[in-house]
């Protein structure tokens, strides 16, 4: 299915239960990723519930924003995809990027949510090192430099070089593999600091974590626990960024227990 939901071509699905009372579940995925990143867990949550699945804007079959987007601009647009389908209230289970959006919509229109379950999710700052942000100051000099020199017309391709080895030599690899509307996006989404956000959703909430995720440590995690008010954490040891996938049946187990039958 697809539609024009916040200004950008939306691809979607929804996979509808056949008990007309039967509870609604979003699934949003990570950053670089689409809705097939839970494919494996449909099939057992359409037992007892609608599901619904997207591509964010940028990702698999969805138009790129019109813009530079938001962590924000991403959660209106869910918001307004479930008023038009009347799909409302929801749980959701998110991963990384789609963690963020999730606890902005939590956040700011508890009423939308019933629970929340984060894997892997993305949305606290890490702190700022000396030598990175002496690296992140360099870049952002040389860039300037290069984005004036851009105006001498014989030489913009030569420049349009140089800023594409600047990009590869201190941009992450997220970055480097999109074009300027998703590099601005991803600026934007990565500098928004959800911490002061968290005691504000109310939704009960389930955090998955894999207690080797180098993408968003186990520090992050256990940190949603503390600020958001009714959250707990379960921790797949071993488990990598991808910690749900690695250990699906687990992950299956635990969430459907979770949304459909009460609390583990």
């Amino acid at each position: 299915m697809q539609a024009m939901i916040h200004g950008c071509r939306l691809h979607y699905e929804i996979k509808r239960n056949a008990k007309a009372n039967a509870p609604h579940i979003l699934l949003l995925h990570g950053w670089g990723c689409d809705s097939a990143s839970f494919s494996f867990i449909e099939n057992a949550l359409l037992e007892g519930a609608t599901i619904i699945t997207l591509d964010f804007p940028g990702h698999g079959q969805s138009d790129e924003p019109p813009a530079p987007w938001g962590v924000d601009d991403y959660a209106i647009q869910v918001l307004e995809l479930l008023q038009h389908e009347n799909l409302m209230p929801v749980s959701i289970i998110a991963h990384s990027f789609g963690g963020r959006v999730a606890m902005v919509l939590a956040a700011n229109h508890p009423e939308v949510l019933t629970k929340l379950v984060i894997t892997g999710g993305a949305g606290i700052k890490p702190p700022v090192s000396e030598r990175s942000r002496k690296r992140t100051k360099r870049f952002k000099r040389y860039n300037a430099i290069l984005e004036r020199l851009k105006e001498i017309r014989p030489i913009t391709a030569l420049i349009n070089r140089m800023q594409a080895s600047l990009r590869a030599r201190y941009g992450s690899s997220d970055y480097v593999k999109l074009n300027e509307t998703m590099r601005k996006t991803f600026v934007k989404i990565i500098s928004k600091d959800l911490l002061p956000l968290l005691g504000s959703i109310q939704a009960p909430t389930l955090l998955i974590w894999g207690s080797a995720d180098t993408e968003t440590p186990l520090w992050m995690g256990q940190t949603m626990e503390q600020q958001i008010p009714d959250a707990g954490l379960v921790v797949f040891d071993g488990g990598s960024h991808y910690a749900f996938i690695e250990q699906w049946q687990r992950f299956s187990v635990i969430v459907k227990q979770f949304l459909l039958e009460g609390t583990p």
